[in-house]
């Protein structure tokens, strides 16, 4: 019903120009690792360009900290349980059928093309609604990718980030007489393992996985990363992290992400960054900077040793659930704004169709943001942890749908870290929080 009702108006109600987009998702990418966003010592001035010529939002979250659910979030304006894809086993014929916006966008008149990580499943080959498209296989290689480019099995040599940027930037520079939408989908700062079919990986995930561009490979070098005041600070009335499992460890400091893991990432963020400058500069070459929405964001966080953890990034708390999301587009954005509202990622489907002109579901004045996860096979310790949370400004309620008594309460006003669960206290507000998160379960979206 919607995407008929959307052909019929979308050319009648498109502005004068309509604005290009560009919209750069990176993979695993925290809230707190950019210049603009507060690292101390993190090289990112193209990103900061962005904030500092845009829209930076501090309360920005991903509704899901999970990749192919969080990326299908971006795509459709959904959650996971309205979407389908809920886990990042392969999910590709799924993937196939999803209305996504850069697809309204192209049945529009747009010039659209998709580059990068699609990974929802192993499935590489073109979906519906882009007229260029350059992806590869699952998780994908740092170097010498082979890729699928317009269905044709093309193989570059090379750093993956690059190539993708070389790509981006060739499409940009088309001639053409439409707009054009380019979606960027980067594989780093993810590590280069391997997923099978049932989203299995081989990897260790640790610091020699973290490829980065020969280029950088000495950047940072003996600096050490910034901490949150609960790192290496093992769970304490967490039930659901305290679980004894056989054979896994229990958390403590030895569990945690060591520098060293962190730096590498940092130096694959430094990729990134060069890569988006380089975007701008094509931008500005070929005369369209001022009529482009530009979007830099990412589909979750990542953890640092904070609760003791590193890898298990599913989980609901403040590291991995918050993104950076940042906006330059002059026509809607002054420089140097500051948006505290809480947003979530499925507010960028209605974002990028408004900018154009298009219907598009009215992106709801909320005070609570929801977050919801699954299921995944890779982890041990959260097998069996899905979950549905509720966050708003200043309390987190976390419910596991399958563990009995592992529910837990968070005033972020007065425990930011999340180091003291509340859920047993009678003054806190429990009640209100698990009736907003019903009503925010039961409430549809586009």
């Amino acid at each position: 019903m919607f995407r008929r009702q959307f052909l019929q108006s979308a050319l009648a109600a498109a502005p004068k120009p309509r604005p290009n987009i560009v919209f750069i998702l990176v993979d695993d990418l925290r809230f707190d690792e950019l210049g603009c966003t507060g690292h101390p010592f993190a090289q990112t001035p193209n990103a900061d360009r962005l904030a500092r010529e845009g829209a930076l939002f501090t309360h920005a979250f991903a509704a899901t900290p999970l990749c192919s659910p969080s990326r299908a979030s971006f795509l459709t304006g959904q959650y996971p349980h309205q979407h389908g894809i809920t886990d990042n086993t392969d999910r590709s014929a799924r993937s196939h059928t999803l209305l996504t916006w850069p697809r309204l966008l192209h049945d529009s008149g747009y010039d659209t093309a998709f580059i990068g990580k699609w990974h929802m499943g192993v499935d590489d080959s073109p979906r519906p609604g882009f007229d260029h498209w350059v992806s590869f296989p699952g998780q994908g290689e740092s170097f010498d990718p082979p890729l699928n480019v317009d269905g044709k099995n093309v193989q570059p040599h090379g750093y993956i980030t690059d190539i993708l940027t070389g790509y981006a930037q060739a499409f940009i520079e088309r001639q053409r007489s439409q707009p054009f939408c380019l979606y960027l989908s980067h594989k780093a700062i993810h590590p280069n393992i391997a997923q099978g079919p049932d989203g299995r990986v081989t990897g260790s995930g640790e610091a020699d996985d973290f490829k980065v561009a020969p280029r950088h490979k000495d950047l940072y070098t003996g600096m050490a990363p910034p901490r949150r005041a609960n790192y290496k600070v093992p769970p304490a009335n967490k039930p659901a992290l305290q679980q004894q499992l056989p054979g896994i460890p229990p958390l403590s400091a030895a569990t945690a992400t060591d520098d060293a893991t962190i730096l590498n990432r940092m130096r694959m963020t430094k990729a990134i960054d060069e890569g988006l400058g380089r975007l701008i500069h094509s931008l500005e070459r070929a005369n369209a900077l001022a009529n482009t929405a530009i979007v830099f964001t990412s589909d979750h966080g990542y953890f640092y040793g904070e609760h003791c953890l590193n890898q298990e990034r599913r989980l609901a708390y403040e590291e991995t659930i918050r993104i950076p999301l940042l906006i330059r587009y002059p026509r809607a954005y002054p420089r140097a704004t500051r948006i505290a509202a809480l947003t979530v990622s499925t507010d960028l489907f209605s974002l990028c169709l408004s900018w154009a002109g298009l219907p598009a579901p009215p992106i709801p004045k909320r005070d609570a943001v929801l977050i919801e996860y699954y299921s995944d096979s890779v982890f041990p310790r959260i097998r069996n942890m899905g979950y549905q949370a509720i966050r708003t400004h200043r309390w987190k309620y976390i419910h596991y749908a399958h563990q009995q008594g592992a529910d837990e309460l968070y005033d972020l006003r007065a425990d930011p870290f999340e180091l003291h669960n509340r859920i047993n206290d009678p003054r806190a507000p429990l009640a209100a929080l698990r009736a907003k998160l019903n009503v925010s379960l039961n409430t549809p979206r586009s």
